[in-house]
């Protein structure tokens, strides 16, 4: 069960249109491509997304499951949006509430265990590890875990656990830490057991029917059996600019933190058909991710271009990421920036911290998706140009 309805207002100008996991990420993927890939990965071919907040864009790239070779018989990706019922219904008023009413899609297929997983993770694994750690340790329930920086860990889930990984406490997003052991979002449950469960949280009228902060914590308190399975290897939640930015610049160098080129494991999307990229003469290009499409007669270092971009001569771009389709036009200068879906960069225009003399570090720019700067323009570093912005200005 793949949640997937995230709004991921901490984004900001890029989720304007588009529900967090159908975001663009990597040059031509979108977050949920990850989630997705690992279950055909880990030999999972029965796949609900649940799905909420502007959906449409979701919708539209998974389809049926093709591309990730989930459209098969008997199973396959099953869209789950909230749905009116004989009694009424409702948005999914949380995590948990959103597993427990599609509990009748989930019954159809009479499962001993249920994966309960996210769309807005950038992360490889395989699930079956740990299914197989869930089944060794007779557990009623199983968490993925990771070692945060202690600075973060308030921004998670945080738990301790025994030397065989039976979990003794655990805390939802805490202001003081009791451990950096966190919660990565991605669940094993019993089936028979998680069915009980959701049932009592829903008949709760105090809780927020969410996991972290209801469900896992009455697991716990009722001596169930819950353990951590740790995880070692890259995870980033990419849930604010900050995270998003510093996700795609792990993409890049000779020896990148996270290696999407070099996966053993192919990481499958639905992608468009385009003509294959072209690098004009006098073009430079340096330590960057070019993808289909793109037309190159500027300057491109340590930055992310997606499917259709186009730098114009004399124009340069630095330690940035341009979505799809935008256009760079000449002489325009772009630095430490997200642009956003279709937007247009005028001629001369200075984007965030555009000059030479500036390191690949400070605060982040953002074009919001189809804005047009015009020529000339300039915008500050840390600044989100979105539509209102440019009406405030007279812009």
């Amino acid at each position: 069960m793949l949640l997937a309805g995230g709004q991921g207002s901490r984004l900001g100008a890029l989720t304007r249109d588009l529900a967090k996991p159908a975001v663009p990420f990597g040059g031509k993927y979108r977050i949920i491509d990850f989630s997705l890939s690992n279950c055909t990965a880990s030999n999972i071919d029965t796949v609900g997304v649940l799905t909420q907040y502007k959906p449409l864009m979701l919708h539209e790239h998974v389809g049926i499951g093709t591309a990730w070779d989930l459209a098969v018989e008997g199973g396959g990706v099953s869209i789950l949006p909230p749905f009116t019922r004989e009694h009424g219904g409702s948005w999914y008023k949380g995590t948990a509430n959103a597993i427990y009413q599609n509990t009748d899609f989930i019954d159809h297929y009479s499962p001993d265990y249920v994966l309960v997983i996210s769309g807005d993770h950038i992360y490889e694994m395989d699930y079956s590890l740990m299914l197989a750690f869930h089944k060794e340790k007779s557990a009623d329930a199983t968490i993925a875990v990771m070692e945060v920086p202690w600075e973060e860990a308030s921004r998670f889930g945080i738990m301790k656990a025994l030397a065989d990984g039976r979990i003794t406490e655990f805390y939802e997003k805490p202001k003081e830490p009791v451990s950096n052991l966190a919660s990565m979002g991605i669940y094993i449950f019993n089936w028979g057991f998680l069915k009980e469960r959701l049932e009592a949280d829903e008949q709760d009228e105090s809780s927020s029917h969410d996991f972290g902060k209801d469900v896992i914590p009455s697991m716990l308190k009722a001596g169930k059996r819950l353990f951590a399975y740790k995880f070692e290897g890259y995870w980033k939640d990419v849930g604010t600019i900050d995270s998003y930015f510093a996700a795609h610049m792990d993409l890049l160098g000779e020896s990148p933190v996270f290696d999407i080129c070099g996966q053993e494991k192919r990481l499958l999307s639905r992608s468009a058909v385009m003509p294959p990229h072209y690098i004009s003469p006098g073009a430079l290009i340096k330590n960057s991710l070019v993808t289909d499409g793109c037309v190159i007669e500027g300057t491109v270092e340590d930055s992310v271009l997606f499917a259709g971009v186009r730098v114009c001569r004399g124009a340069v771009v630095r330690n940035s990421i341009l979505l799809p389709r935008t256009k760079v036009l000449e002489r325009a200068r772009i630095g430490r920036s997200i642009i956003g879906e279709g937007a247009v960069i005028g001629s001369g225009c200075r984007i965030g911290a555009c000059d030479d003399t500036v390191g690949a570090s400070g605060p982040i720019t953002v074009v919001a998706n189809s804005e047009t700067l015009c020529a000339g323009a300039c915008v500050e570093p840390g600044t989100i140009v979105k539509a209102p912005d440019l009406e405030e200005e007279g812009r």
